[in-house]
């Protein structure tokens, strides 16, 4: 079964895809994976994500450089890597913080939704697809969080086509679905592939 998806023109030439489902199943150019800093797997969807891939992301994550003792990608920045097993390309990880107010946190989740798209956008790539970057066990508020991703994703699409958001459940899509109708988004027309 096929879960409804909304389709939004996000900017003149990318596309804001809103739905519930797996972002593990996605055959784009790149999933992103909320990560911790050690990039070594977890919970929630960084945990669905390494089963998905199987063991072979683990290694690949294992070759990103730590920056400093156990951290090789910092919250509020990203680092890529192979697919592996997933049918998408490659894996964008993330690093989102730990909700304590807006004040700390807004900058830290802005943050990892410019550096996942900027890293998507210097290796020329044209779709990608999110998660609701901390908004799980790290408890971000879901009005919030989708504010800025919404607001983020379109400030930094690039030459991106399509941006995807795979939610968890209907009161984070709700929450999505709201901020791209606060940012005046219109329904667009999906790309008919020839």
């Amino acid at each position: 079964m096929t879960l409804p998806k909304v389709t939004l023109r996000l900017t003149p030439t990318t596309l804001l895809v809103l739905r519930r489902g797996d972002l593990t199943k996605f055959a784009g150019d790149a999933i992103v994976n909320a990560a911790n800093e050690r990039m070594l797997g977890g919970g929630g969807v960084d945990g669905a994500i390494h089963r998905a891939a199987g063991p072979s992301l683990l290694e690949a994550c294992r070759q990103v450089p730590e920056v400093r003792q156990g951290v090789r990608c910092p919250t509020g920045e990203a680092r890529m890597t192979t697919g592996a097993g997933l049918p998408a390309r490659n894996v964008i990880h993330t690093v989102g913080p730990v909700y304590h107010n807006a004040e700390a946190s807004a900058p830290l989740l802005e943050s990892a939704y410019r550096s996942s798209l900027q890293l998507a956008n210097q290796h020329g790539l044209k779709t990608v697809a999110f998660p609701a970057i901390s908004c799980g066990i790290f408890g971000y508020p879901f009005d919030e969080a989708a504010e800025i991703a919404v607001r983020t994703c379109q400030q930094e699409a690039g030459q991106l086509q399509e941006i995807h958001f795979f939610l968890f459940g209907q009161p984070i899509l709700d929450a999505w679905l709201q901020a791209a109708e606060e940012a005046q988004l219109q329904p667009a027309e999906e790309r008919q592939e020839l």
